[in-house]
């Protein structure tokens, strides 16, 4: 509950001398609470989608999660900069769109798809309700669309977006910088429309080697460090080619890449403790 973390729900009306917090108990007796809970709907469940069609699946919890959405962005201007990222909020109970990603520090749980800004703040966000067929097109892949969704209030004015190379692609930032949001990112190779003689099988590159390509506003390159380091970005000027051996030294400020990281880890630290206790 908020700041205050304990193991069971049960805990928080404790009289232990190492768990007694006396606010809970003052407020309201354990069993009313835990009644209340029992019973709490934010849905008519006479209004039950027919399961034969394709509904919403968050429908029981729709109205209350639009709600925390339109005030998110009521309420608040964001800054200059924002991420694009997905995150997992521990979960553990019995539902169709539960996620299992074994590489995520929680590994079970439900995916959400956040767009937030340098401080942290949630500007808006995705519940991930399982492969949406409808949102993706022959032009517009799912994350295309999942993109465009959470940038649709912040159209116009002239933010930078940083996002991973889950989402990344020419044709998004094409998009997106119609839309007055200009990009950047890593990318992977293989997206469509990326430059093919940037692939690591036509390009034998050394450690610090840059190689360019643009078109029109848009910069592709590689650079290689350990490994290739693909990025996509309409942001700056394209660089000089040549060899960097450090970040700090590269013609194009690559440090830029740790921005999202930076953004993504203030929004990981300020929602960590909200972990669902049922």
């Amino acid at each position: 509950m908020g700041h205050d973390l304990k193991d069971t729900l049960h805990d928080y009306w404790s009289r232990l001398r190492q768990l007694y917090s006396p606010f809970y108990g003052e407020t309201m007796t354990r069993d009313r609470f835990l009644h209340i809970l029992r019973f709490l709907h934010f849905a008519d469940n006479s209004q039950r989608p027919d399961k034969r069609e394709e509904c919403d699946r968050l429908w029981k919890l729709r109205t209350v999660f639009d709600k925390l959405k339109d005030s998110y962005a009521k309420f608040y201007n964001p800054s200059e900069h924002l991420a694009v990222d997905e995150v997992i909020v521990s979960f553990k109970g019995r539902v169709i769109f539960r996620q299992y990603i074994p590489k995520k520090r929680k590994r079970f749980g439900i995916k959400i798809y956040k767009l937030c800004d340098e401080s942290g703040y949630t500007y808006d966000m995705r519940v991930y309700l399982g492969r949406d067929s409808q949102s993706a097109t022959d032009d517009m892949t799912a994350t295309h669309a999942i993109v465009r969704l959470l940038t649709s209030r912040v159209e116009g004015v002239g933010h930078k977006l940083f996002m991973d190379n889950f989402f990344s692609s020419p044709r998004l930032f094409d998009d997106l910088n119609r839309r007055k949001i200009n990009s950047c990112g890593t990318v992977r190779p293989n997206r469509k429309d990326m430059p093919r003689d940037l692939g690591t099988k036509q390009l034998k590159l050394t450690r610090g080697d840059v190689r360019v390509r643009t078109r029109g506003g848009l910069t592709a390159l590689v650079w290689k460090d350990r490994r290739e380091v693909y990025m996509l970005t309409n942001m700056v000027s394209p660089p000089a080619e040549g060899n960097f051996v450090t970040r700090e030294t590269a013609p194009l400020d690559l440090t830029s890449l740790n921005c999202i990281t930076d953004i993504w880890d203030m929004s990981t630290i300020l929602i960590v403790w909200l972990t669902a206790i049922r």
